[in-house]
């Protein structure tokens, strides 16, 4: 975390938790006809009528899913939300409110914590979803962050990780690969910057791989563009760990096997070229990469012609006999067994 030295800090021992927690929470104002109470009581009052409601929650530490070293804490609020509202957006739902506990070590002033909710205000913003609560404390360790994200749906339109059938098309939206690239990107240039603190990186070209690491957007438009071709996906999954787990958890849930074809995964230029000056294989990457938070669907053959001129999803194989087994076919034209090698976060 880089401070400037000469503007002055304040300690957050002088507000105290519900002097920070007021002062944090001061700008979040309240839109959605769903939240009844927000932020003031002792907990929040949502009111769904005859909706589904959907909750999910992630923790973020710091040191094992962040470095403050090359993340700046505005973007770390901003992804620490978008992370939560994937998950929604993968059960087919709308997000309506999100609540925020962070535990926070005696080293970040006020400032920082104020960069850091400047972040989760602008995604509630552009995302339209309320905050209605959370809690802080102190830490030892660092930095953790924890987002509840709340939604709701017609029972009708969830979807589910299982459902998909034989036959079924495998879509996946936007490009794969360029989240895992940027962060390749930035722990290269930490390590050349503690070699030489005086090194300026260019890192212009890199430009579109840092964004997708450090400031990601959950696909609301997808959910938004699904209903208005009134296609329903027949299961669907984020994409957090990687597109091989994600395609895996596709299969084990819906009981079926796939054909995922290489040459279909959907490849930025930008992650080809750098793929190259890295010396790593691109579909490797798309595969194992993660952190892309694209949205990964099976829709009925019957729904192709609705999607098929859509530039924003990729038809990338299909769902066969469970007793086929879930194999990438490679451009040469042979079938390798897809393994889960993505984010482990508990691996030791």
């Amino acid at each position: 975390m880089i401070e400037d030295k000469n503007t002055p800090k304040t300690s957050l021992s002088e507000l105290g938790e519900f002097g920070l927690i007021d002062h944090l929470t001061k700008g979040f104002e309240i839109k959605q006809e769903t939240t009844t109470v927000g932020i003031g009581d002792d907990a929040a009052v949502l009111d769904f009528k005859n909706k589904k409601c959907v909750i999910t929650t992630d923790l973020l530490i710091e040191g094992i899913h962040f470095d403050l070293s090359y993340v700046p804490l505005k973007h770390l609020g901003y992804k620490a939300v978008m992370v939560n509202l994937s998950d929604v957006y993968a059960m087919n739902a709308q997000a309506s409110q999100i609540t925020i506990s962070i535990a926070v070590s005696n080293r970040f002033p006020l400032e920082a914590l104020e960069e850091l909710y400047a972040g989760i205000r602008a995604a509630a913003k552009v995302y339209n979803v309320d905050v209605v609560g959370g809690d802080t404390t102190s830490s030892t360790t660092g930095l953790l962050i924890s987002i509840t994200a709340i939604g709701y749906a017609d029972d009708k339109d969830l979807v589910y990780r299982r459902g998909a059938e034989e036959n079924d098309l495998l879509v996946v939206t936007g490009d794969l690969g360029a989240a895992y690239l940027g962060l390749q990107v930035l722990e290269r240039e930490k390590q050349v910057y503690k070699a030489n603190p005086n090194s300026q990186p260019d890192l212009d070209q890199y430009s579109y791989l840092i964004e997708r690491q450090l400031k990601p957007e959950a696909r609301k438009d997808i959910i938004e563009l699904l209903a208005a071709l009134k296609v329903k996906p027949t299961s669907m999954i984020d994409i957090s760990d990687g597109l091989s787990s994600e395609v895996i958890h596709l299969c084990k849930n819906s009981n079926v096997g796939v054909h995922l074809y290489e040459e279909k995964i959907p490849l930025d230029p930008v992650v080809i070229s750098t793929c190259e000056e890295f010396r790593l294989n691109s579909t490797t990457v798309a595969l194992n990469g993660g952190e892309d938070y694209e949205l990964l669907f099976t829709i009925k053959q019957d729904d192709f012609p609705k999607i098929k001129a859509n530039p924003n999803l990729t038809v990338i194989g299909h769902m066969t006999n469970e007793k086929d087994g879930m194999g990438l076919v490679t451009r040469a034209n042979e079938k390798i067994e897809l393994q889960a090698q993505g984010w482990n976060p508990i691996k030791e």
